[in-house]
C-alpha cells in the first residue's frame, strides 16, 4: 500500500530564515502541532490538511528546479510517515532542512548529513517552553541550528540560560530572533552588551514580500 502524508500547503519561494537564508526552496508544509503558541503564524496548519502520496510529493520536488527542500509546519516530526518523506528525499539527492518546534525527539529520524535541524526552542513568551524536549540539544550538530524567538528580556535570559546549561556555543548555530522577525536593534543591543557568541536573525522573507506567509509570492512567480 502506498504511503501518504498529510499536508496543508507547498510552495516554491526564498529560504526565509536560519543559516539557509536567500536560498531558493521547495516548502512542504505537513498538517497538525501538538503545541499551541501563543505568537504562531501559521494556526492554518493546525487542522488535518491534504493527504497525498509521498511518491507524488518526492516527483513534485524534482521538478522545482532546487536542491533544498524545508519540511515544516506545524509541527512536522508529530505524522508517522515524516521519516519516510525525509528518507526518500535523500535517497531522490534532495538536502532537507527540518523545521521542528523542539517537543518531539529528533533522534528518532534520520541522522544525515544531508539534513539540517532546525531545533525552535519556545521562550516562556510562547507559553509552551515546558514542552520542549531538551535532549535535543544534546543531539545537534554543527550543521544544525537552534532557534530562540524572543519577545522580552525575559525570554532573552531564559534563552542564554538554556544556551548555558546546555553548553552548546561553538557546537551547533544559535540564532536569536524577535518575534514578528525584523525588529531586531533592541535585541542586537543584548547581544553585544553580553558578548554572546549567537547570530540575530530576521525574516528575509518579509523584507523582500512584506508578508507574514513566504507562499504569497507563489502568485508572482509562477510562469503563464
Amino acid at each position: 500500500m502506498e504511503k501518504t502524508i498529510n499536508i496543508i500547503e507547498k510552495f516554491k519561494s526564498i529560504q526565509g530564515e536560519g543559516i539557509h537564508s536567500g536560498l531558493p526552496t521547495f516548502f512542504i508544509r505537513l498538517a497538525g502541532c501538538n503545541l499551541r503558541c501563543s505568537y504562531c503564524d501559521t494556526k492554518y496548519a493546525y487542522g488535518k490538511g491534504e493527504s497525498i502520496s509521498i511518491s507524488n510529493l518526492v516527483e513534485e520536488s524534482k521538478l522545482q528546479g532546487v536542491k533544498f527542500i524545508c519540511i515544516t509546519g506545524g509541527e512536522p516530526l508529530s505524522q508517522v510517515n515524516t521519516k519516510i518523506l525525509m528518507e526518500d528525499l535523500l535517497k531522490a539527492g534532495f538536502k532537507i532542512d527540518i523545521e521542528t518546534n523542539g517537543s518531539m525527539d529528533i533522534t528518532k529520524f534520520p541522522n544525515s548529513n544531508n539534513v539540517l535541524y532546525s531545533l525552535d526552542i519556545k521562550c516562556p513568551s510562547s507559553l509552551m517552553h515546558k514542552s520542549m524536549h531538551f535532549d535535543n540539544l544534546k543531539a545537534l550538530k554543527p550543521k544544525d541550528q537552534v532557534k530562540f524567538i524572543m519577545k522580552s528580556r525575559l525570554d532573552y535570559q531564559f534563552a542564554k540560560d538554556v544556551i548555558a546549561k546546555y553548553n552548546i556555543v561553538g557546537k551547533t548555530n544559535i540564532i536569536f530572533s524577535p518575534i514578528g522577525g525584523v525588529k531586531a536593534d533592541k535585541l542586537a543591543k543584548w547581544v553585544l552588551e553580553d558578548d554572546l557568541q549567537v547570530r540575530i536573525g530576521i525574516q528575509l522573507h518579509k523584507i523582500i514580500w512584506k508578508s507574514e506567509r513566504k507562499e504569497l509570492i507563489l502568485k508572482s512567480t509562477k510562469k503563464k
